[in-house]
């Protein structure tokens, strides 16, 4: 048999119970779990997934801010009950 060692991770208790429900459904326990990602992470010589930091510039910064005012005030706001109706509005404003 291979020789083993034991590595310590800490994590919150309710991190810690949906993943092992979560491994658990796979009929694999963590320990299990890691040792895959590790296996995988030496194969791909790298994390097997992405990391990155998302970023948006100004513009787009500005259009999740109206986003969330516009739920926050729907009120304020004009809706349609239809894309006929949204092009109906939008065909009279420009003759106004």
């Amino acid at each position: 048999m291979a020789k083993t060692v034991v590595i310590n991770i800490r994590t919150d208790i309710k991190t810690k119970k949906e993943i092992e429900d979560l491994y658990s459904a796979f009929g694999i326990s963590v320990s299990d779990a890691v040792n895959i990602f590790f296996r995988q992470s030496l194969m791909h010589n790298g994390l097997t997934f992405a990391m990155q930091i998302t970023r948006y510039n100004a513009e787009t910064l500005a259009a999740i801010e109206e986003v969330e005012k516009m739920k926050r005030n729907p009120e304020l706001y004009k809706s349609f009950d239809s894309v006929e109706a949204l092009f109906e509005d939008l065909n009279n404003d420009d003759e106004v």
